[in-house]
């Protein structure tokens, strides 16, 4: 496998476009996410610096950028809100190893070929569950919107807290994340193709803090250590790694899902096909180093991806020119951001919870059917007021159940027994012969398609009518799927019907039901001449065997009938 993404020149000019406006996306999205976090701005900068170099480095997305998101960093903050009130002193070096976790788990989903099946899930709980994410989102930026410190308690804290926030508005800053928003909201679509709205956000709501609010005490970013950041070694304590792990997973599965959904969606624009394993530990890697130095989880960031390929970009250069931006103003230039308003950034973070809101499917979730609607909404309130990960878990497991229910439906209808001629199967001209010459005493059974174990029960109803058939012809021609279940239920058929003396006859199973039924030894049960390769030859010799049966039966009849006629006649 190749272990980094191919880096060319050909397409030089694009890709360099690409990743200076994909660096002016990053620049306010991370700090902003940094501040929400409770991590700091700094590692929003770390975490958009080291996830984008080793996923652009070693991912399997040419023109995916990658760095912290809004679902990563509503992880995140809950990790990183647990740790501290647990562990006061380490708490936030115990939550970046938590980010070092989900690298290592986001590796192993790579290595082992995992990456298919991360987004193999209902729609409709990938909507809950973003969704959720979004409210999220926008209830933990309300405070700092507002001018004030986040209550503890999270997502409950800040709702019991609405009324004294709302009381305690501070108008000047809760004025400037208005001005935010009017901005996001209202930048013509042609000035953000040359200027991001979230930079105009961040230059114009900065620069009205200093001159019009200059004489109002105002909440600041702060002044951002400049350089490399230090080595964080792994911190935990054994009482909490268990909680730690859980977390790592729950976040390493949130970025793989967050990143190959993106992943999609660069497809989609630069008609390519990215490689989801790859990309998995290219992502595993990023966060790994993320992690080590303090900064916050990244996962592929749609805003970012879809406005460097917009502008140009076609290979991994652009992400890593993209770096290579930040990496200035984290080495030099981070002085300059120490007067962006709290406000201003709480106003940016809050415009993404509302974008990660699924609108188009909230629209429309009343015209689908009310099994999906309910799943969705389902998820969306678990992910805020209960937990991310019994979110999905309950919305899969549902979504699963109604699906398996529908499937088992349909193909319960492939499950047909019949003793006469039937359009419900189709027959030839002699197996029709032979079924009327049979006169009701063989029973076809004929399953179809993919037989998994929700059929079960379509089985079990027509194998209790079976008793009073003298041979049953089971037809597995045409079954193209045969589960462990169904196996053992076809095997229950046969034994019964051996054990009350009927003959079995078993026609051409594909060679994977085949595999099965022999290793189950089913077809120990069934004598060698009774297993064929035609459903024609099964009746046929079905029916030969039932008329030397009424023949045997008849003659026996006969001879009876003439011993007690003798005996009688010397009776007198």
């Amino acid at each position: 496998m190749q272990l980094t993404n191919h880096i060319h020149f050909q397409n030089l000019r694009g890709d360099l476009f690409g990743g200076i406006t994909a660096a002016i996306v990053s620049l306010p999205l991370a700090l902003a996410f940094g501040v929400a976090s409770g991590a700091g701005p700094a590692a929003g900068l770390y975490g958009a610096v080291f996830v984008g170099l080793f996923a652009a480095l070693f991912g399997g997305t040419p023109t995916l950028i990658s760095e912290p998101t809004g679902p990563m960093t509503v992880v995140m903050t809950a990790v990183i809100t647990a740790m501290i009130a647990t562990n006061p002193d380490n708490g936030l070096a115990m939550a970046f190893t938590v980010v070092m976790i989900a690298g290592v788990f986001q590796i192993l989903l790579g290595v082992f070929r995992l990456g298919k099946y991360i987004t193999l899930m209902p729609y409709s709980v990938i909507s809950g569950f973003m969704s959720g994410i979004g409210v999220i989102l926008i209830i933990l930026q309300l405070a700092p919107f507002l001018g004030q410190s986040s209550p503890p308690g999270g997502v409950i804290g800040t709702l019991r807290n609405l009324p004294t926030l709302w009381a305690n508005i501070n108008l000047v800053e809760a004025t400037l994340g208005a001005l935010t928003l009017a901005i996001l909201f209202l930048t013509p679509k042609k000035l953000g193709r040359y200027a991001p709205p979230q930079l105009i956000a961040l230059i114009v709501g900065t620069i009205v803090s200093i001159t019009i609010f200059a004489s109002f005490d105002v909440r600041r970013i702060g002044e951002i250590p400049v350089g490399l950041p230090a080595i964080q070694m792994p911190t935990f304590t054994a009482a909490q790694l268990t909680i730690m792990i859980i977390d790592g997973i729950v976040l390493g599965m949130l970025g793989c899902i967050d990143t190959l959904l993106t992943a999609m969606i660069a497809d989609s624009l630069t008609r390519t096909e990215h490689k989801s394993n790859r990309e998995l530990i290219g992502q595993g890697i990023g966060n790994m180093m993320s992690g080590l130095f303090g900064g916050l989880p990244g996962a592929g960031a749609t805003m970012g991806t879809v406005v460097n390929i917009q502008t140009g970009a076609r290979t991994a250069l652009s992400g890593l020119t993209r770096v290579v931006i930040l990496l200035v103003v984290v080495l030099g230039a981070a002085r300059l951001t120490q007067s962006i308003p709290l406000a201003v950034l709480a106003g940016i973070a809050l415009k993404v919870g509302i974008n990660i809101l699924d609108w188009s499917f909230l629209k429309r979730a009343h015209k689908v059917a009310w099994q999906t609607t309910l799943i969705m909404y389902g998820v969306m309130l678990l992910t805020v007021f209960v937990d991310l990960i019994v979110a999905v878990g309950v919305g899969v497991f549902i979504a699963n159940i109604l699906t398996i229910e529908r499937l088992s439906n349909l193909q319960a209808q492939n499950v047909k027994a019949i003793s006469d001629a039937d359009d419900a199967i189709p027959l030839t001209d002699e197996e029709k012969q032979l079924l009327d010459k049979a006169n009701g005493r063989v029973l076809l059974f004929y399953l179809s398609g993919p037989m998994i174990f929700g059929v079960s029960k379509a089985i079990a109803r027509e194998h209790a009518t079976m008793r009073q058939y003298d041979s049953i012809v089971i037809d597995l021609s045409n079954v193209s799927l045969l589960d462990d279940t169904i196996s053992l239920a076809i095997e229950n058929v046969i034994k019964d019907a051996v054990d009350a003396n009927r003959q079995i006859f078993l026609v051409s199973p594909s060679e994977e039901a085949r595999q099965i039924l022999e290793r189950l030894g089913t077809f120990e049960l069934i004598p060698a001449d009774h297993m064929v390769l035609e459903r024609t030859e099964a009746l046929r010799q079905a029916v030969t065997l039932i008329d030397r049966t009424t023949a045997a039966t008849v003659d026996r009849a006969a001879t009876t009938a003439v011993d007690r006629a003798e005996a009688t006649a010397s009776s007198y």
